[in-house]
């Protein structure tokens, strides 16, 4: 019995450090923030507006494209500004970053599950159009923050060239990123017959807008492609040095 006293008494113990360490680690990040709270940075209340937007567009999105489509594309033109703001006022972030991204490849997976939904033939199509958004910024981002660059639209001069003219240009940025979304926004709007719009749109205009953004829509996922394979690279560039580091050590 007195063994197990022992080892209660001593798991106690750990406990208890582990707590104080815990309590420790929060009290130094609470004195951190009441300095300057990134939080509350001005981009990244943009940030949480187009969360919000994104939000309510989901919820007209089954019966009212519209509203829904006003809000969704709202919550997308505001990823253009809350960038300029926060170099503007010297706010830029790494928390305002992630944020900024997560927000995207989000609001762009909502859609193309309603899309794979209503084009159940095509469904596979949207289901590797997610894969591949998903994985290639989230592994191009990893790699960027891994490598120590303060944002993933920061890229090395060594990187493809087409992956620096896409992040290095803010036009050439924003016009994919644009045209990407009004080729599925499209698509959505094109499922539904005029009188569900509320308002006067002529279908021919639709359909001269999926067909104009269609093959931006295509490069941009052999971007896609491009980003997930130079983000790989660096990751088992980065294996490579930190395996030979740990053999001279």
């Amino acid at each position: 019995m007195k063994p197990k006293k022992k080892q209660n008494s001593s798991n106690a113990s750990v406990r208890s450090q582990n707590q104080f360490n815990i309590e420790k680690v929060h009290a130094k990040n609470a004195h951190v923030l009441s300095r300057e709270n990134v939080f509350l940075f001005i981009p990244n209340l943009i940030g949480y507006a187009r969360v919000i937007l994104a939000i309510i567009s989901l919820y007209y999105m089954p019966f009212a494209p519209v509203k829904c489509m006003s809000l969704y594309s709202v919550s997308c033109l505001l990823d253009a500004v809350d960038g300029n703001v926060a170099r503007h006022l010297n706010q830029c972030s790494k928390f305002g970053a992630v944020l900024d991204m997560v927000t995207d490849r989000s609001t762009t997976t909502c859609l193309l599950c309603f899309l794979s939904a209503i084009y159940p033939s095509w469904a596979i199509v949207f289901q590797l159009l997610i894969s591949l958004d998903l994985s290639s910024h989230y592994m191009h981002m990893y790699s960027s923050l891994t490598a120590g660059s303060e944002s993933h639209k920061k890229v090395s001069e060594t990187s493809n060239p087409w992956l620096k003219l896409y992040y290095s240009n803010n036009i050439v940025l924003f016009t994919f990123c644009a045209f990407n979304e009004l080729f599925f926004v499209t698509l959505y709007l094109l499922s539904f017959d005029q009188e569900s719009y509320g308002i006067e749109i002529p279908i021919n205009v639709i359909r001269t807008l999926t067909f104009i953004s269609f093959p931006i829509c295509v490069i941009k996922q052999i971007i896609n492609v491009i980003q997930l394979v130079g983000a790989s690279q660096n990751l088992a560039f980065l294996d490579v040095e930190e395996r030979e580091r740990k053999r001279e050590a």
